[in-house]
Order: structure tokens, then C-alpha cells, then sequence
């Protein structure tokens, strides 16, 4: 290999960056993209929400199953054999294991009828599942120990508020980016703090007291989503400042393809494949939508983990992009 063609290679990225396209080549290029990125999206609801199969249900068994075999296996036939079940020594027991959200349902086997306890506040597409034995067992009573409010018949009253906080979050960069550019480093930081305490305020507002869907605590409500909205927009400012106008790519990736198809709103993670279902939790967007859900539904058992990611991932991007921006000496805010 001789010298120029060493030189040739090593300067190819450089010249590949300063290339001058032309508007037909870079709206190409934008076309792409945009295939790619649609194909993404596609793939990951279409297996993640389109057909949602049990892979493991958390369940409390109170009773004998041997004395009981028929009812067991209508049981798990109907979860596709997804149910786990843990022993539980009472129906109280294994009931107030379901407040805790320890378990999706409670197969109580000691009652003179055999009863099947779900929870769709829990999740929705969960007691859809289990709630089928009516059809394959009718003998099985089954009972909603956390029904749904009348406002939020499908459980996607959560899920649709931590989409338009990520949503707006984002969305107000890129805008912002290109219509009111220039900002610096510190009215940048400012404004989103602004938009972080405004925005939340009027979704729960309307969501809660004005339309009365869904029963929201207030200044809790206010205050997860507040989080949601600061770790989107943090994770686009950042990006921006990184990649500048091409950080759509990794906000999409990321929020839109990963985090709300992983997030347990429209299926609840025992539905999902199990790679997104790990990551559920451990993701913004996820932790947004449980702790929104212990929030209404659960109060008296909710649990500090969501809060505490969501927290940290809103701190820790909101830090990351402020400390790059110092690193690199550019604003977010320059167009």
C-alpha cells in the first residue's frame, strides 16, 4: 500500500464531512434516514405492542393445586403457561401481595368456588389475559381487586401523559433551535427549567381536575412528569450540543423506539419481549409510568425505585448537558 493511498484513506472521514452536498443530496439523505428510522419504529411496537404474548406473570397461589388440577391448568392455558405462581399461606396474604404490586393476580383455591383475583390498574393487558378463563372455565370466578377509573377504561391515561411530556420535551429543542436560536448556556438552562415546571403543571391540570380522566395527586403528578420532561429535553440539548442539528437520530432512538415501547404503559412488562421488559423499569420513560400509576391507583403502596430513576436520569442528563456545553463552549441554544 503506498503512502498517497494511506493518506487517502486517513483523510477520507474529514473529506466526507467537508463535502459539499448538494440540496438534492441532502434532502436524499434526510429521506433515508427518515425510512430507517420509520422501519425502527415499526419493528419495535409492532413486536413490542402488536401481539403482546405472557412471558412470565408473577402470580399468588393460596390453596392445593393437586386437589385442583383442572382449575390450575384452565388457569395457565389461558397465559400461555406464563403464570409463576408463589405459595401463599392466606387469601389476605396473597391479596395484599397484589397492593404491593408484588404479583399480577391471586388464584385462590381454598373458596368453596374457585376464584381468580386480577388487578388491571396494575396492568390492563395482564387481566385481559387471565380474565379469558371466564370463556375456558366458567366455574372460575374472577374479581377486580384495582379497576380501572371510568375515565381510563384501557389504563393508557399514564402512558399518554408521560408521551406528550417526552414529546414536548423534545419537540420544544428542536423548535426553540430553529426559530429562537441563540440562546446562551444559561437563559438555555433557564428555559428549560421554565418549561419543565409549566408544562407538566398544565397536562395534570387538564388530565385531572379539568377533564376528571384520571384521579391525579396534584403537586406528585406534577413532579414525575416535571422529571420526564427535563430528562427528554436534557438528553436533545445534549445531543445537539454533540451532534448538533442530526440529534433527532438518538432522541428518537432513544425515547421514542426504546423508551416508549419498553415503558410497560400500553402492555404491561409481563407482555413484553423479554429484553424490553428487563429494561423497562431501568428507563426514564418506564419509570415515568409507574410511578404515575402507584400514584393513582396504588397511593397507600407505592415504591421509591421509579422515582429514584427517573430522578437520576433527569439529574444526570441535566448535569451532562450543562457540563459539555462548558467543555465544548457552545450552547444548546446556537442554532
Amino acid at each position: 500500500m503506498t503512502q498517497q493511498t494511506k493518506a487517502t484513506r486517513v483523510r477520507h472521514p474529514s473529506s466526507l464531512r467537508e463535502h459539499r452536498w448538494s440540496a438534492v443530496g441532502r434532502a436524499t439523505v434526510i429521506a433515508v434516514l427518515a425510512i430507517v428510522m420509520g422501519s425502527l419504529f415499526v419493528t419495535a411496537y409492532s413486536i413490542a405492542l402488536g401481539d403482546p404474548v405472557p412471558h412470565r406473570i408473577d402470580a399468588a397461589l393460596v390453596g392445593d393445586p393437586t386437589a385442583h388440577a383442572g382449575t390450575a391448568s384452565s388457569v395457565q392455558s389461558v397465559a400461555d403457561g406464563g403464570l409463576v405462581f408463589s405459595r401463599y399461606a392466606s387469601v389476605p396474604a396473597a391479596l395484599q401481595a397484589m397492593d404491593q404490586q408484588n404479583v399480577y393476580a391471586t388464584l385462590d383455591l381454598t373458596s368453596p368456588r374457585p376464584t381468580l383475583y386480577v388487578a388491571s390498574a396494575a396492568g390492563a393487558s395482564v387481566a385481559r389475559v387471565l380474565e379469558r378463563i371466564s370463556a375456558v372455565d366458567p366455574t372460575v370466578r374472577v374479581v377486580d381487586t384495582h379497576p380501572l377509573g371510568t375515565g381510563d377504561p384501557n389504563g393508557l391515561e399514564v402512558f399518554y401523559l408521560m408521551l406528550i411530556a417526552t414529546i414536548v420535551g423534545f419537540f420544544t429543542v428542536f423548535q426553540t433551535r430553529q426559530n429562537a436560536g441563540g440562546l446562551s448556556l444559561r437563559r438555555w438552562t433557564a428555559f428549560l427549567v421554565a418549561l419543565a415546571v409549566a408544562a407538566p403543571f398544565a397536562f395534570t391540570l387538564v388530565v385531572g381536575p379539568l377533564l376528571h380522566l384520571l384521579e391525579l395527586p396534584v403537586l406528585e403528578s406534577w413532579g414525575i412528569l416535571a422529571l420526564q420532561l427535563i430528562a427528554a429535553a436534557s438528553f436533545t440539548s445534549l445531543m445537539a450540543v454533540l451532534i448538533g442539528r442530526w440529534a433527532v437520530l438518538p432522541t428518537w432512538l432513544f425515547f421514542v423506539i426504546l423508551g416508549n415501547s419498553a415503558s410497560g404503559g400500553a402492555v404491561a412488562p409481563p407482555l413484553l419481549p423479554r429484553p424490553l421488559a428487563f429494561v423497562s423499569q431501568w428507563l426514564p420513560s418506564g419509570a415515568t409510568v409507574t410511578a404515575l400509576r402507584e400514584a393513582v391507583y396504588f397511593p397507600t403502596d407505592q415504591h421509591a425505585q421509579p422515582i429514584a430513576v427517573l430522578a437520576t436520569w433527569a439529574a444526570v442528563l441535566f448535569t451532562a448537558m450543562i457540563v459539555v456545553s462548558h467543555r465544548l463552549g457552545r450552547s444548546p441554544g446556537d442554532p
